[in-house]
């Protein structure tokens, strides 16, 4: 039997298991509870981060690049793996997308010394640098509106960087133009290096600044002597003519156009009015045209034009017109940043992009860009014909191209057409076989000679034998 004292014992030890059970289970479910509650507290906060996400705008291509004010933006990484360097400025930021960079230093420093002339130059106005501040202040937020990307600058930062680009752009246009004089050896001038980097820096499109601020410093800084016909679309078009090399009255024509940023100016200046155009009546599907060799085989000739932009091309009786074009470091810069300007702005004309895939379904090999350079039709300033070829077989790549809906459907229907007409096929193949060179000319009019003292023998040695007997 047991004692009491063991009962109790017993019962004590029964009452310790429980309360040891009963300790544990609540820890298990404070556990499940501090579990879940640590769950609720994880989800809530991933929920704060995507209502904070959701609530953030886009900042690296804003809401306002869709919008027509929108202008300079940053080019695509599809275009910019093609061509890298031909989007980066070499010597002089504009803006701010490049601003601050090591190898850009340079020009900066001469940027202050430029604008240090200019206002020297205005206290004849009675104007001092606060007033240059305070006129671009005013245009601050609309000036921001034309960039595609967040602009990460204060205020002040802000407009100091647009008035010391600004003026130094102004002041070099009237330097170049000799309204102004160089500061003796100035190194600007001096090394002739220089300038023509300047020239594609001033194109590239993400080097830019809105063309109404560059108008607001040019109006605020004329001076009383200077010519009130002499416009600031006129001033810079004349700087760009030095690459160009265009007929002084072809630029004349553009004294009062207006463009949203430079590169858009010297692009809206190439841009055919619309009676140089051949009328645009495509219904049917549109095709490709072949390259120069296959259709110099059809029959198709390619001759230069005579219109005053290269982006006049016409079609006519078999033959291409085309008006010559000069590709140089230049123009390859000028090309591809128009390119890559009408692939961003939804509301510009793809005249440039048009052009370049012409000129890039032309050009397959380097033997269609040596009669293209034969035909007067490019002046070749780039270097070798295989180089050109590259250049113009990239210009084109990775770039959105409607064939229906540009401005030259009609003529590519038309050659593709023409091109498919056998009777032209097979008249021409005939003459680039036996008349393309005098020595297959000379060949053919052997064997044709051949031929005919080869019946002329016959003849007379069957002629004989079938004879009628005169007696």
């Amino acid at each position: 039997m047991e004692s009491p004292d063991s009962s109790q014992n017993s019962r004590e030890s029964g009452y310790s298991f429980k309360s040891v059970i009963t300790r544990m289970r609540s820890s298990a479910a404070d556990g499940e509870v501090n579990h879940v509650i640590n769950i609720m507290e994880g989800k809530g906060d991933r929920l704060a981060s995507m209502h904070q996400k959701i609530s953030k705008p886009p900042r690296l291509l804003r809401m306002v690049a869709g919008r027509s004010s929108c202008c300079i933006f940053r080019v695509p990484e599809s275009l910019v793996d093609v061509n890298d360097k031909a989007y980066q400025p070499r010597i002089v930021s504009i803006g701010p997308y490049h601003r601050g960079k090591p190898q850009l230093r340079m020009i900066e420093e001469h940027k202050w010394r430029y604008l240090g002339v200019l206002l020297k130059r205005m206290k004849e106005k009675g104007l001092e640098l606060e007033d240059f501040f305070r006129a671009i202040q005013s245009l601050e937020l609309k000036a921001r509106e034309c960039y595609s990307e967040t602009i990460q600058l204060g205020s002040d930062e802000f407009v100091e960087m647009m008035v010391l680009d600004g003026c130094f752009i102004i002041e070099l246009f009237r330097k170049v133009g000799n309204l102004v004089p160089f500061e003796p050896d100035d190194p600007i001038l001096s090394m002739i290096w220089i300038l023509p980097f300047f020239y594609r820096d001033f194109v590239r499109l993400e080097n830019q600044i809105p063309f109404f601020l560059l108008q607001c410093l040019f109006d605020l800084s004329k001076m009383p002597g200077d010519k009130p016909s002499q416009s600031l679309s006129m001033l810079a078009l004349e700087f760009f003519n030095n690459a160009m090399l265009r007929p002084d009255e072809v630029i004349a024509r553009y004294h009062d156009l207006k463009g949203q940023h430079l590169l858009d100016l010297v692009r809206a200046s190439y841009i055919p009015s619309d009676q140089d155009l051949e009328p645009c009546r495509v219904h049917a599907p549109t095709q490709m045209i072949h390259p120069v060799s296959k259709l110099r085989r059809a029959g198709i000739k390619l001759n230069p034009g005579k219109a005053d932009s290269f982006l006049v091309v016409k079609f006519r009786h078999g033959v291409i017109e085309m008006p010559p074009i000069t590709i140089d470091d230049f123009m390859g810069s000028l090309l591809l940043n128009c390119v890559a300007f009408e692939q961003c702005h939804g509301s510009r004309t793809n005249h440039f992009t048009d052009y370049a895939t012409l000129l890039d379904c032309l050009v397959n090999t380097s033997k269609d860009v040596e009669y293209l350079c034969e035909s007067n039709i490019i002046e070749n300033c780039f270097g070798s014909e295989g180089e050109v070829t590259r250049f113009i077989n990239d210009i084109g790549k990775d770039t959105a191209f409607d064939i229906n809906n540009c401005y030259l459907s009609k003529l590519f229907r038309d050659v593709h057409q023409y091109y498919r007409n056998s009777w032209h096929v097979q008249w021409a193949s005939f003459k680039h076989t036996y008349f393309e060179t005098p020595w297959s000319f000379i060949s053919a009019l052997a064997a044709l000679i051949l031929l005919l003292l080869t019946i002329a023998q016959t003849f007379f040695t069957i002629y004989p034998i079938y004879r009628p007997d005169k007696s």
